[in-house]
């Protein structure tokens, strides 16, 4: 299997987090962090989670999402899920 684009797995996290929360995109850096700086709460971490389940095509577990704590987090997250085959 072929090495997951992380550039991608940010972009498509990057979207998500725009089109559900109306964050501006310029905000979300691979740095940020989703609680503090970005706003969100445990509620909307399940939502992301829903969202990227359904564009990844994999099931994710939440206690896989615990540890998640900024955008990079999220995209090693979904990038190791994509490596699974």
């Amino acid at each position: 299997m072929s090495e997951v684009n992380r550039s991608e797995v940010f972009e498509q996290v990057r979207d998500a987090l725009v089109e559900l929360f109306e964050l501006d995109a310029g905000d979300i850096t691979p740095e940020a962090n989703l609680y503090q700086e970005l706003d969100l709460d445990s509620i909307d971490a399940v939502d992301l989670v829903v969202y990227l389940q359904n564009a990844t095509g994999k099931k994710i577990k939440p206690e896989e999402f615990k540890s998640v704590r900024t955008v990079d987090d999220v995209v090693d997250s979904v990038a190791e899920l994509l490596q699974q085959a």
